[in-house]
């Protein structure tokens, strides 16, 4: 049927325009959601549309539907969208290209997975929280399926598929007067969520942060835990985009070949992943999956580009035109980005530190310059190798590009949160501010 679909778009509108690019996407999605420990919220979805790109003239238009018996009305308008649109020679469309395998992203247990098997995976999360001693403030479970089809003038054709699970915890804890609060998820392509680990590691967290103490202001070597990590990191990354290093809004823009990072680091956008939770065989423009070296040996390799900008720039796309839905146009983005580490230190190497598990106000970080300055939250002290003790509310501050120079992967698990496929990160000399 969706081949049919994309037939039937072509027919309307490939003599009227110069070049076209057919977009068909198929999904159905589970969400439920809690508020404290009562299920408030559950949708099962199925969304099934069509989005169409249109170049003529050299100008660019694009429309959508989920109404099938408006194919041939939708492609029409996207041809009148493009007179609204500004002549540029860099619009065009994906190349066909050998495509490669991808392996692990879609799960057959998604096919009979139902709305009251979800409920009970969420119920028993609460109830594992609520055994534990806590307080559940929220959780919300989700999972998704499904495929989608790409084809365009240039003979490109490529249908992906995969699955996709996530659950999420946040609870509270009382004692003696007072409180603490601690949150976690898991994600996966597979429905192999472990809701026991991820309740149970989420009441110890919140446990272990109660009895505070002060910590004395000083520059500390600072551990940032997953969430604490991606928080500052999605500023760093904001540097590679394309966009903005042909708009001059990227501190590297003129800093290709050159050390960025510490030696020890490699960073790899890697679409290809198995198992990956962006991985496909291409992105949302057709462009075939590939990886791309970011920074290899602590050197600035390259940045990230779709079509446009990599016409723009004079280069190649990196195949980061992506898209989450037949109603939107692509965007540049990251895929898979593993942070790869030469060697990685142990935490007793650490005298003396602090370690935060998350950080409150990282989206007010300077996107162009990278400074920061945050709130560490479920932060504890490190003394002599050891988790000593937790701390009272305490700023951290620093500029994300200064502490990537010497940034040092700890001995941790290896996980993947959103784009970010990392240990914990050790970084140096940062200002903790005691309050």
């Amino acid at each position: 049927m969706i081949y049919e679909i994309a037939e039937d778009m072509k027919k309307a509108i490939e003599n009227k325009c110069d070049a076209y690019e057919i977009y068909i996407d198929e999904d159905r999605a589970i969400q439920l959601d809690s508020l404290k420990d009562e299920l408030n919220f559950a949708k099962e979805e199925i969304d099934f549309g069509i989005g169409v790109r249109i170049i003529k003239d050299n100008k660019i238009g694009f429309a959508f539907t989920s109404n099938l018996d408006k194919i041939e009305e939708t492609g029409l308008q996207a041809i009148e969208n493009s007179k609204l649109t500004k002549i540029d020679e860099n619009y065009a469309f994906a190349e066909v290209e050998k495509v490669k395998d991808v392996k692990k992203v879609y799960d057959s247990k998604f096919d009979d997975l139902s709305v009251d098997e979800s409920v009970e995976l969420l119920k028993d999360t609460i109830a594992i929280a609520n055994d534990s001693g806590c307080e559940v403030t929220g959780s919300g479970f989700s999972a998704g399926g499904g495929k989608s089809l790409i084809i365009n003038s240039n003979g490109v054709s490529i249908e992906n598929e995969g699955t996709g699970f996530g659950l999420g915890l946040s609870v509270t804890i009382q004692k003696d007067g007072e409180i603490a609060t601690a949150y976690n998820s898991q994600s996966s392509r597979f429905f192999d969520i472990d809701a026991e680990k991820l309740a149970s590691d989420v009441c110890n967290l919140a446990k272990s942060s109660l009895n505070t103490k002060p910590v004395e202001t000083n520059d500390y070597d600072v551990v940032l835990d997953y969430y604490a990590s991606i928080g500052l990191l999605n500023t760093f990354l904001n540097a590679f985009d394309g966009e903005n290093v042909l708009r001059g809004r990227s501190i590297l823009k003129e800093k290709l070949g050159q050390e960025i990072t510490s030696p020890s680091l490699s960073i790899i956008d890697n679409p290809l992943l198995e198992k990956g939770m962006y991985t496909s065989k291409c992105d949302g423009e057709g462009s075939v999956s590939q990886k791309t070296d970011l920074v290899k040996d602590g050197i600035l390799n390259s940045f990230i580009y779709d079509i446009y900008t990599a016409n723009k720039a004079g280069t190649k796309t990196t195949s980061n035109g992506l898209r989450g839905t037949y109603i939107t146009t692509p965007a540049i983005s990251p895929t898979n980005l593993e942070f790869k580490f030469d060697e990685m230190k142990d935490l007793s190497e650490i005298k003396e530190g602090v370690l935060t598990t998350s950080v409150l106000g990282a989206h007010t970080a300077n996107p162009i310059s990278g400074d920061f300055s945050v709130e560490a939250s479920n932060a504890f002290k490190i003394e002599n190798g050891e988790v000593a003790y937790p701390i009272k509310k305490a700023m951290i501050s620093g500029n994300i590009f200064e502490i990537m120079k010497s940034v040092e992967g700890l001995k941790s698990e290896i996980k993947q949160y959103g784009s970010f496929i990392i240990p914990k990160l050790l970084v140096h000399s940062l200002r903790v501010v005691g309050q």
